[in-house]
């Protein structure tokens, strides 16, 4: 298949060391410099002398040649390149800074902490990823340049924030260089007033005459002093109109028409285009150029499917030898891309031409991807198609190994792609990946929601067909949201069971929520042997949930005194994460008790700590683990006198219990702790402890360069809110600024860095 492909086999295990999913590898390979290229000394001169500054600005129009200047310092400069052609693709922080963090372990190994977090869907970005990452670019032992082409392409503002934090941690010799079409996502003015930035625009890539004629005769074409010097003042020494209108001289234009004045209005590029480039190549050229750019990567086999020619393989290897704007993207001929700005330009020829043609073309790709075990590019295919039918089978399909992957983001767009055009209402296993999806990333309300779609689904549509799987998925669903009661969570779980018994899927998390409910209804020796049926799936059961099923074992065995057994339970729980790239708030509030019976305090706090940093993500949309969980928590705080950490916990209970009040045996401790802590006359401090779930979410976005509105808008709050959150967190952290309370969290540990 060749390694451009490598993305595509989703759902291989994690086991630390390095990237959770394959990567495209030519994304991480310098362009090679072609023969005739303009040599761009001056600039590389200026971008390579003794007092560089840490960050590098390239921005220009398409056809500007950014690409070609990186390229070309690269092969120049002394220092380590680290290279990511961004794409599309990347507008997700674990996918993008995956990426980083492989280029820079080319050049010197960062560690498998920063892979760990990038492989953890758990982890927080700003909070573990950028933090570990940063400190491994700045702790390079020697210089390296950093670089990032294409960053205009980059509009998630996570991706975007995580950039201008990794552009603090440019030290020492070493440099972050980003090159795109619009202001890069750094802290621009403030870097320009520090003399920490070198900004290259379109004045400076623009070619002078002398350069114009060198691009001329590379490109074989002759023409007299005047003719150069006119041709350059039309084109304004645009780099790509010169070559359009060299490669126009080429096929046998004329001078006057050639020498058009660009100005680097793409409508005019396109014009002439038409008019001058596509109306002197052959018709089956021509056809092959228009109809393959709706290929963001192009192999011959791809091609020929696509277009459904034979010949279509050697047409694209005589269009690589001609260099018709086709950029190789490995280095044995066999996947290639076309310039930016070229491929713009022909899709807006192909539906000009051909309305309508693109989508056929694109589920063509998508059959072709999907016959050759690529799922995850046929499902960008679909969508790029606008078949929703196609793309919500395989969304329900990929979404759960992709998520485990870390890349959370990539299937929050998936489904918001989905939902965005009504496509999940008829489409059960979307439905339950989207619900799924917000259970876990504690987004209760989308969880209802989509609970609710479910519901309506499963008993409200008489006339739909039979879906067993499905059915089973929709009743775990409906056990993990625990809408009405244990009682019914133990019903809804054992009909998951039968159901995926019927079906032949393994599912272990449908016998954990056996297990779960019986503990709930007040059977616990019931609830063992479930978890135990757990454990006898091995290695077929997901890290998280045989981590859960020896946690609720490890209680179980405290509760009966034999704390022998309960910390070796404990012990292969954390066994089972290490390497996972998993962390499980269960599994701490477990390893604390254990400690807190061993008397290890340090290991204790440590614990409580992991805790706190995962809370967030504990809501009523899986009450009997978020009550469970602060249950435990409350009695460790008990047990070290800390009641402003317990009462917090206690709150957050009773907030919950109002949603969901029919948690069988969990009431019951809950309002045994209740009683417990209003017995409590002693006063408390509020510390570090005493965050609630709702600051610990924001807390991690405090290391951004983010302003509090724009905080707001990336957890859906108001500025207000985050604001007030934020003076509550200075207060407890005993902190006067932003700055120090970063730096007090990750004192405490709640934070890296």
């Amino acid at each position: 298949m060749g390694e451009i492909d490598g993305r595509q086999h989703a759902g291989q295990a994690y086991h630390g060391g390095g990237p959770a999913f394959d990567l495209v590898l030519s994304k991480l390979h310098r362009p090679t410099v072609r023969p005739g290229t303009v040599r761009r000394s001056s600039l590389i001169d200026r971008l390579a002398r003794d007092d560089p500054q840490p960050i590098v600005s390239v921005v220009a129009p398409a056809g500007y040649g950014k690409t070609t200047l990186l390229a070309q310092w690269a092969e120049r400069n002394e220092a380590a390149f680290a290279w990511v052609s961004v794409d599309e693709a990347d507008n997700d922080p674990k996918v993008l800074l995956t990426y980083v963090a492989q280029a820079l372990d080319a050049i010197e190994p960062v560690g498998r902490r920063v892979f760990d977090a990038l492989a953890s869907p758990a982890s927080s970005v700003p909070g573990s990823v950028v933090p570990r990452l940063g400190a491994a670019f700045s702790a390079m032992t020697a210089p390296v340049v950093l670089a990032l082409d294409d960053v205009h392409l980059l509009h998630n503002s996570e991706c975007r924030a995580a950039l201008s934090v990794l552009a603090d941690h440019a030290q020492g010799g070493s440099r972050l260089a980003l090159a795109g079409r619009s202001e890069p996502p750094v802290r621009v003015a403030r870097l320009r007033a520090e003399g920490k930035i070198l900004e290259v625009g379109p004045g400076d890539l623009s070619l002078n005459r002398d350069e114009a004629a060198s691009l001329l005769r590379a490109a074989r074409v002759v023409l007299g002093a005047d003719e150069v010097t006119e041709l350059h003042r039309r084109t304004e020494g645009w780099p790509v109109g010169l070559y359009l209108a060299a490669l126009s001289l080429r096929e046998g234009g004329s001078l006057d028409s050639a020498a058009i004045s660009f100005g680097g209005d793409h409508r005019f590029v396109s014009e002439y285009m038409e008019s001058e480039l596509l109306a002197r190549i052959s018709p089956r050229q021509r056809e092959f150029l228009t109809q393959t750019a709706v290929l963001e990567r192009m192999s011959g086999p791809l091609c020929q499917a696509v277009l459904d020619q034979p010949e279509s393989a050697a047409t694209l290897a005589d269009l690589a030898r001609s260099n018709l704007l086709l950029v190789p993207l490995d280095r044995r001929g066999q996947w290639y891309r076309y310039h930016h700005l070229f491929r713009d330009m022909l899709l807006a020829e192909l539906e000009r031409l051909e309305p309508g043609l693109a989508p056929v073309l694109r589920r063509r790709a998508a059959a072709w991807y999907l016959h050759n075990d690529l799922p995850e590019a046929a499902l960008e295919s679909s969508i790029a198609a606008g078949d929703v039918d196609e793309a919500a089978d395989l969304v329900g399909k990929m979404w759960l190994p992709v998520y485990r992957q870390g890349r959370v983001t990539t299937v929050q767009r998936w489904i918001g792609w989905l939902d965005d055009r009504g496509a999940i209402e008829g489409h059960p296993m979307a439905a339950v990946s989207a619900a799924l999806l917000a259970v876990i990333l504690g987004r209760p309300v989308e969880a209802e929601r989509w609970g609710d779609v479910l519901d309506r689904w499963q008993y409200g549509n008489t006339g739909r067909p039979d879906d067993p799987a499905a059915e089973a998925w929709a009743a775990v669903m409906r056990a993990l949201l625990c809408r009405c009661g244990a009682e019914q969570m133990r019903a809804d779980a054992d009909e998951a069971v039968r159901g995926f018994a019927a079906t032949g899927i393994v599912a272990p998390v449908a016998q954990l929520m056996q297990g779960i409910a019986r503990i709930l209804c007040g059977d616990p020796e019931g609830g063992d042997a479930f978890f135990e049926d757990v454990v006898g799936f091995g290695e077929l059961a997901a890290p998280d949930t045989l981590s859960n099923a020896l946690g609720e074992r490890a209680l179980l065995a405290m509760a009966h005194g034999d704390w022998s057994q309960a910390e070796a339970l404990a012990s292969q729980a954390r066994s089972v994460l290490r390497g996972s790239g998993f962390e499980r708030p269960l599994n701490s509030a477990v390893q604390a008790r254990v400690a807190l019976h061993r008397g290890d305090l340090p290991a204790v706090r440590q614990e409580l700590v992991s805790a706190q940093r995962l809370r967030p993500l504990l809501t009523y949309a899986q009450p009997h683990l978020a009550v469970q969980i602060r249950i435990e928590l409350v009695r460790v705080h008990l047990a070290l006198t800390d009641l402003a950490g317990a009462r917090t916990l206690m709150r957050e209970i009773d907030d919950i219990l109002k949603r969901r009040p029919a948690l069988g045996t969990l009431a019951d401790e809950a309002e045994a702790l209740r009683d417990r802590l209003a017995r409590e006359r002693r006063s408390s401090i509020a510390g570090s402890s005493a965050l609630t779930a709702a600051e610990l979410r924001i807390l991690p976005m405090l290391t951004t360069h983010l302003s509090f509105p724009e905080i707001g808008k990336e957890l859906f709050l108001s500025a207000h809110t985050i604001k007030s959150a934020t003076k509550s967190i200075y207060r407890k952290l005993g902190a006067t600024s932003r700055n120090e309370a970063v730096t007090r969290a990750r004192g405490l540990g709640l934070l890296e860095g």
